[in-house]
């Protein structure tokens, strides 16, 4: 199954400060994500935890319950809750007239009686399990209806038929309380599809609306959307301005503010003015859905962990089931019990042997926390990427885009040669102004107010590959070009270059603006930290995470903004393929090594690394998101720590729910074998640690940075 493109952007920037480089676009096939896979449990008991058609919803009793639903348990075998209650009142009664009536037979009118109940009991309550579990012993698959098909068979042939009553109505309870638990999981991420709107009010020709379904809308169509509305489709503002709340998407809190040209995403909130959007992604296709999409797809990627419990799983039954026909057999022999005490331990025993709440432990916690990482705006791409990112000791950085916002700003410039001030700023617009690289757009957005309106505009306009631009301005030649454009034409000189240095120490990048008797000015720009880089500097230490800078750019910046964001290893004019040695030398020299990026040329260091982290926001390209392992969606760096600590509280609450699943067997095995066991305790010790285990697993759903 080829996985979503999730990325929204196409635009890739130059990692040089030199000015005028030409843009690249590429495209790449990503790594494949596992399709959901049939159960690998070789009990038939428990198939893996499914959330595939979210669209859809799940129930039991009488609803249909797709494919991969816990535990190759055919849940719609099982009764509602009027039945389970009265299944349950039943066989209260029976170990009532089982009791009172002495339990020896004596009583015969309780006897029946009792019988009756238990029988009114086991057919309110497990009817359809017992004929599953029939059939499932006839053909020799042995999961939990076919234990308890066998066991209350067993029950009742040597008399213990309250016990087979109680048994089975426990049991129908439990499974009906721990199938409303895992429901829970699967609304969680099902949930985010529920965020955009069904409906979409679509401009007519005449100016009114038209509400139709979201689904139907076409692409194209422009949208009104009300301060206080969802945005019920991807699209991009045609018109109007706001401010957008995107936190239920990317999980950013601050508002994002929205004009023509931005683009907006479904289930995002409109605040304070009316919108018009023009749709850019069908309904099925928006940001939302590819998300919701993708975190299943990641969870039927298994974590090593799951692999591990469910390889456990298909031995561990059939073990279980030999030692309880061994205690059966061997016990009346060994331990001088009688017949019928070995075989009812023995039935005890079959009882707790499905390994449900094992099998169960590790699906769950997956996707729950998969499900609180979405709901924060980070994109793990399965359960693997989840489970390895706490192993972690090294994470390379790239610096534009990335440690920086990706957003350069004009910082300062100086004329040269006391040229005029106004004069510069006016020709140096007319030139940034007509070109579409980002140092040139920020020196045009930083002169645009002392430029005016009246300013001489650029005639002839010709492109310097790799240097710059040049046009005739007042019918003079003008340049605006990089510092190897200047040293081609022989104007270089001590001065400038020691000005040019004092700049790029500072981490800025300088841009020249020449006539034909030399340099008139200088532009400084500088493309800032981002606000959160710090922070996330200081939480990757503290979660014993060394950070490195590994960038495209001149040394000198690089360690400038490393130095400004605490990281003290950085490493300048590197290619994408310095990249990709320095990290395998990192992961030899460290150990396990992550990769942040955003661009082209980090996709192969992202696929290099043992987790690659994308940035997912404005300047994010689709061949960097396809090839990380985890996605970023609100470009917020402290996010990848959230990861590395996600990831170590999954993996804690994953042998957490192993170490209580098979701690729980292994004491009623003992009391099995001391003859201290009982049926209707083994059934609540097998579906009571299922509980315990599907609670504990959810409780990643609310996990947040300070949780651990």
């Amino acid at each position: 199954m080829k996985p979503e493109n999730l990325s929204t952007h196409a635009h890739e920037h130059a990692h040089d400060n030199t000015h005028g480089h030409d843009h690249e676009h590429a495209h790449r096939k990503s790594k494949a994500i596992a399709a959901p896979a049939a159960s690998s449990c070789g009990t038939g008991c428990c198939a893996p935890f499914s959330i595939s058609e979210p669209v859809k919803s799940q129930a039991h009793d009488g609803h249909e319950h797709g494919e991969g639903d816990h535990a190759g348990h055919d849940h719609g075998v099982l009764p509602g809750w009027p039945r389970i209650f009265a299944a349950l009142a039943a066989a209260l009664g029976a170990e009532a007239a089982h009791w009172f009536g002495g339990g020896d037979g004596s009583s015969s009118m309780l006897q029946y009686l009792g019988m009756a109940l238990a029988v009114a009991a086991i057919a309110l309550a497990g009817l359809g399990v017992y004929k599953v579990g029939i059939k499932d012993v006839l053909r020799l698959k042995l999961g939990i209806h076919a234990l308890m098909a066998v066991a209350v068979t067993g029950a009742f042939i040597i008399g213990q038929w309250p016990e087979a009553a109680m048994v089975m109505a426990l049991y129908a309870a439990a499974e009906r309380i721990e199938d409303q638990a895992m429901d829970k999981a699967r609304a969680a991420i099902r949930g985010l599809l529920q965020l955009a709107p069904e409906t979409a009010d679509v401009l007519q020709p005449g100016g009114g609306t038209l509400r139709m379904a979201a689904k139907d809308v076409p692409l194209g169509a422009v949208l009104r959307v009300t301060p206080g509305a969802r945005m019920p489709l991807d699209g991009e503002v045609s018109a109007g301005e706001s401010s957008v709340d995107q936190a239920p998407i990317t999980g950013e809190s601050a508002l994002a503010h929205k004009g023509p040209g931005d683009k907006v995403y479904a289930g995002s909130i409109n605040q304070d003015g009316e919108l018009q959007v023009r749709v850019t992604a069908p309904a099925s296709d928006s940001l939302i859905a590819r998300i919701v999409h993708a975190v299943e797809q990641a969870q039927a990627s298994k974590a090593p962990t799951q692999r591990f419990v469910d390889r456990f799983a298909e031995v561990y039954t059939p073990i279980v089931l030999v030692l309880a026909i061994a205690l059966g057999v061997l016990a009346p022999w060994l331990m001088d019990w009688s017949w019928q005490q070995a075989a009812y331990q023995a039935l005890a025993l079959l009882v707790i042997a499905c390994p449900c709440a094992l099998v169960l432990s590790t699906p769950v916690t997956v996707v729950s926390a998969l499900t609180a990482a979405a709901k924060r705006g980070i994109l793990i791409k399965g359960g693997s990427a989840l489970e390895s990112a706490r192993k972690l000791k090294a994470i390379a950085l790239d610096k534009t885009g990335t440690l920086t916002t990706g957003s350069p700003k004009l910082v300062d410039w100086q004329t040269w040669d006391a040229a005029a001030d106004e004069a510069i700023a006016e020709h140096a617009y007319a030139l940034a102004s007509r070109s579409d690289h980002p140092v040139s757009r920020a020196i045009a957005q930083g002169l645009q107010a002392q430029a005016g309106n009246d300013y001489e505009q650029a005639q002839q306009l010709k492109a310097l590959p790799g240097r710059g631009v040049q046009a005739q301005i007042a019918s003079q030649l003008w340049t605006l070009a990089n510092l190897r454009w200047v040293k081609e034409q022989g104007w270089s000189n001590p001065e400038l270059e020691a000005a040019l240095e004092i700049q790029e120490q500072q981490g800025r990048t300088v841009t020249l603006l020449a006539n034909s008797q030399g340099v008139q000015a200088l532009f400084a720009v500088a493309d800032p930290l981002r606000p959160q880089a710090r922070e996330a500097v200081q939480q990757l230490r503290a979660a014993g995470v060394t950070p490195v800078v590994l960038s495209g750019d001149n040394s000198a910046t690089v360690r400038t903004v490393a130095a400004e964001a605490g990281i003290d290893d950085a490493r300048g004019n590197m290619l994408p393929e310095d990249k990709l040695k320095t990290l395998a030398q990192m992961q030899r020299d460290i150990g396990p090594t992550g990769m942040t990026g955003d661009g082209i040329n980090d996709a192969p260091a992202l696929a290099q690394a043992d987790i690659g982290f994308a940035m997912g926001g404005m300047h994010a390209t689709g061949m960097a998101m396809e090839t990380a392992d985890v996605v970023l969606m609100n470009d917020d760096l402290r996010r990848i720590p959230d990861v590395v600590n996600l990831s170590k509280r999954a993996h804690s609450v994953l042998w957490q729910n192993i170490g209580l699943s098979l701690g729980i067997k292994f004491v009623f095995f003992a009391l099995a074998v001391s003859g201290n066991a009982s049926m209707w305790l083994a059934v609540l010790a097998d579906m009571g640690v299922s509980l315990l285990v599907v609670g504990n697993g959810l409780r990643l759903r609310h996990w947040k940075r300070d949780s651990l």
